[in-house]
């Protein structure tokens, strides 16, 4: 994973992305991109902002955002030691995208190009461009997405637990991880038994197909109890002491979790470390 894409936004959330990024990118030795992501004016606004003192309000504000993300970004990265990109040298640099557009839809058209898409976790809390820009990254992007919690973890990936569910998501989840997987000290792959799963390989084959990459993971087997999947999950997570979680991104609908609840919601929504997240 050698490019990573960050949409800044000005949220608390965004310096533990940040710290999640700068270790991941010293591991890896990874270019990083950061952008403001700029979310469009809702249709029920724009004829309100159409006059004139408004709009200028508006982009005055607006402009102001952009720099002091920007600003903030920079800062970030120099105080950690990470350059200005000059050109591919295998350590770690930074680069910023002028001109971003508006849209949470640019997440997904322009991380296409990327390896990796870091953004700041969703919450219950959260406002709804912020749960579409990751849905655009997730469903857009064609990569894979990592999510940073409130609070950063002392290391990324360092110990990994796969989510094993039977699923397409979750194998392309786990493809996706693979040059992590390879440099962890500790994968594992975990069952919750009673939870939710599609028909597929079983954890087995897949700790099989994993050890003929060179890549020491163990099995781990939970009971769901009385709890729902996704809470099963970071449950194992927490107890295992993990610093990443690999999962498969709504292998129900988006609809049939937002009626009904499901892992993904769940995770998206309540995971304490970083979830790397594929659909």
């Amino acid at each position: 994973m050698k490019t990573l894409l960050v949409p800044l936004q000005n949220i608390p959330m965004m310096t533990s992305t940040l710290d999640a990024v700068v270790d991941l990118a010293r591991r890896t030795g990874a270019y990083i991109e950061g952008f403001p992501l700029r979310f469009g004016i809702p249709p029920y606004m724009a004829s309100e902002l159409a006059t004139g003192i408004l709009m200028d309000s508006y982009e005055a504000k607006s402009e102001a955002e952009l720099n002091d993300m920007r600003t903030f970004f920079e800062a970030y990265m120099l105080k950690h030691d990470i350059p200005r990109a000059a050109a591919p040298s295998g350590r770690p640099c930074f680069g910023w995208l002028e001109n971003a557009p508006e849209g949470e839809e640019f997440v997904g058209n322009y991380g296409r190009a990327f390896d990796l898409v870091v953004m700041a976790r969703s919450d219950v809390d959260a406002a709804g461009p912020h749960r579409r820009a990751i849905e655009s990254a997730l469903f857009e992007s064609g990569r894979p997405v990592l999510l940073a919690p409130l609070t950063a973890p002392r290391s990324v990936a360092t110990n990994i637990m796969i989510h094993w569910n039977g699923s397409t998501e979750q194998a392309r989840a786990n493809a996706f991880a693979m040059p992590l997987l390879r440099l962890a000290k500790r994968v594992t792959v975990l069952t919750v038994i009673g939870g939710q799963e599609v028909p597929g390989p079983s954890a087995a084959r897949i700790i099989q197909q994993l050890r003929y990459n060179d890549i020491a993971a163990e099995a781990i087997r939970v009971e769901l109890g009385d709890r729902d999947t996704g809470e099963a999950v970071l449950d194992a997570a927490r107890a295992d002491g993990c610093d990443l979680l690999v999962k498969g991104a709504f292998t129900r609908t988006r609809l049939r979790q937002m009626i009904f609840g499901g892992a993904t919601s769940h995770i998206m929504d309540h995971a304490d470390l970083p979830v790397l997240m594929a659909h």
